[in-house]
């Protein structure tokens, strides 16, 4: 260890630390890959990461007891991976940080865990303040986009950014992120007089795990009911495409009747589903209503009643000798 790293870390010492007393070592607190949450740091939330996180202590599961603390951090740095590119095509980088421990009694296990690669995995707490999707920028919520789902070939995913306060760095059994691991703290700007804050909270129990499966099971419901509505159930289309077949039918019947000479009301007798069906039908139908000469009788309206005008009457009269004949 040289002057300037012991020098970094008694910034946060009551007095001068010695190289002898100390216990060192590095932690990849976060990236920029897309995590489990299917949700992501920006590059700008590393930066600013590097900053906040200094200082910053750590402790076990999140369990903010004053016993748990172990570790603080007294240096950060943003890492670029040069060989390694993240899962939607962005150069791959690691908020990577430097924690110290003073060699007692009652950490010589927990220093033995660490070399020995037991404990590992850790996990952070911060807040933000934006929640953008990947698609279209828009804030979580706000679009159509659903994480985890794939557009034009591109996976939605959220971008935390806007990185306003750091809490504390954990070790943790299973992280969020595959490669460090991350526990967000979300707080959002206020709308309305309100403040959106959500912070994570370990299930313990299997109660707690049946309500918060009830909560996100409801929670795609109701998602997928938003994304799909004004929709046509597949009932209704089924009905509506039965209203159109039949629509289709009358009309052909109607139009084979009238290539046939039969007349238009006889033209909903005519049975078959198909328009070789239809005109095989009307073919046995015309040889008993088409006149000899070749086209139809004209329908008679019974319902008229004689008319006291004499044209209208040889009108009439016209008509029913040519019916009768």
């Amino acid at each position: 260890m040289d002057s300037k790293e012991l020098e970094k870390i008694n910034r946060f010492t009551r007095r001068e630390i010695t190289e002898d007393e100390l216990y060192t070592f590095s932690v990849i607190l976060c990236d920029n890959e897309v995590d489990r949450d299917m949700e992501r740091f920006s590059d700008a939330a590393l930066e600013v990461m590097k900053e906040t996180f200094l200082g910053k202590t750590g402790i076990f599961d999140h369990d903010t007891k004053g016993r748990n603390q172990s570790a603080r951090i007294y240096d950060t740095q943003v890492v670029s991976v040069p060989e390694r590119v993240t899962s939607y095509g962005a150069p791959f980088k690691q908020l990577k940080a430097s924690a110290y421990m003073i060699r007692t009694e009652g950490n010589r296990d927990l220093i033995a865990e660490i070399d020995g690669g037991i404990k590992k995995e850790v996990s952070v707490s911060c807040a933000v303040e934006r929640i953008v999707c990947s698609i279209c920028g828009a804030a979580e919520g706000k679009c159509g986009h659903q994480k985890g789902e794939t557009y034009d070939g591109v996976m939605c995913h959220m971008i935390l950014d806007g990185i306003t306060d750091a809490y504390e760095w954990s070790f943790v059994a299973v992280p969020a992120q595959r490669g460090a691991g991350v526990t967000k703290r979300y707080k959002g700007n206020k709308k309305g007089g309100k403040t959106m804050e959500q912070e994570f909270v370990p299930i313990q129990t299997q109660e707690a795990f049946e309500t918060a499966v009830s909560e996100r099971v409801a929670a795609a419901v109701q998602q997928t009911e938003k994304r799909f509505e004004g929709w046509v159930s597949p009932e209704a289309a089924a009905a509506l495409t039965k209203e159109r077949d039949d629509s289709r039918n009358v009309c052909l019947k109607m139009k084979i009747a009238a290539e046939k000479g039969i007349p238009l009301e006889l033209a909903e007798k005519l049975s078959g589903d198909t328009e070789e069906s239809i005109r095989a039908d009307a073919d046995s139908l015309a040889k008993y209503v088409v006149h000899e000469k070749g086209y139809a009788p004209s329908p008679i309206f019974t319902g008229e009643q004689t008319s006291s005008d004499p044209m209208t009457q040889a009108y009439q009269e016209l008509i029913t000798v040519l019916n009768n004949n």
